[in-house]
């Protein structure tokens, strides 16, 4: 069975945790496992996740196919909540990290450490303060135009029944150049963009961390003018068939 004929998307539940964790180290090197950049899966997942799951996990949307969850989207509301979680436990990551750097690490993962203390922090696009975002992540078989627009729509529904005026993402791209373009078509507008160097020595092509913006008071659903103009034309077309 293909898998855009199968799918389920719903609300996370606390039984995803694992899967979840899972999903996010065999995406976290663009879109394949983390493993060649940083070995300590549980430390990155902690660091990627553990708010989400564990403090505001009625914010978390997941894609199931086959009764497995394949894909995710963790998203927060809350953005003083978090960031006074991330104080606290970006403290305790370090000290597990930094213990571990020195006894167990091999290269690869000391590099993505010294990368982290050194330009993570300088790496990063401005975001916008006391507004909803969201990140997401789906295994490669799944990364479908209907899974991951569904997704997301779901997502935005949720967002804009609860109140949110607006919703930013941070996305990682090739491609700058259409960067702004892409995503315009689905109603976002690009805000900022930084190269992330975390990457170099093993992709040839620049990565960029783009920082996207949506207004859901003009428009909850996941399309932009461009797109709505192809969507009003195969509702019209549908609806002459059908006459």
């Amino acid at each position: 069975m293909k898998p855009e004929t199968d799918l389920h998307i719903r609300f996370y539940q606390p039984s995803d945790r694992d899967r979840v964790r899972q999903i996010c180290c065999d995406t976290g090197f663009l879109g394949k496992p983390i493993d060649p950049v940083f070995q300590d899966r549980e430390l990155f997942a902690d660091y990627l996740t553990s708010y989400y799951t564990d403090v505001e996990p009625e914010s978390a949307v997941v894609l199931e196919s086959g009764g497995e969850v394949k894909g995710y989207i963790l998203g927060s509301r809350h953005p003083a909540k978090q960031d006074a979680y991330d104080s606290r436990n970006n403290i305790r990551l370090f000290l597990r990290g930094i213990t571990r750097y020195f006894s167990t690490y091999n290269g690869a993962s000391r590099r993505y450490v010294r990368w982290i203390l050194t330009k993570g922090w300088r790496e990063v696009p401005h975001k916008p303060e006391k507004m909803a975002h969201f990140h997401i992540n789906l295994l490669a078989p799944y990364r479908t135009v209907r899974g991951t627009h569904d997704m997301i729509e779901f997502f935005l529904d949720y967002l804009h029944k609860a109140g949110e005026p607006a919703v930013y993402g941070q996305v990682v791209t090739f491609e700058k150049r259409r960067g702004e373009r892409m995503f315009a078509r689905y109603g976002f507008d690009l805000k900022d963009c930084v190269e992330v160097t975390k990457y170099r020595h093993l992709v040839a092509d620049p990565v960029y961390l783009f920082t996207v913006v949506k207004d859901l008071r003009q428009n909850p659903k996941l399309y932009g003018k461009d797109l709505w103009k192809e969507v009003k034309a195969a509702e019209e077309e549908g609806e002459g068939q059908t006459a």
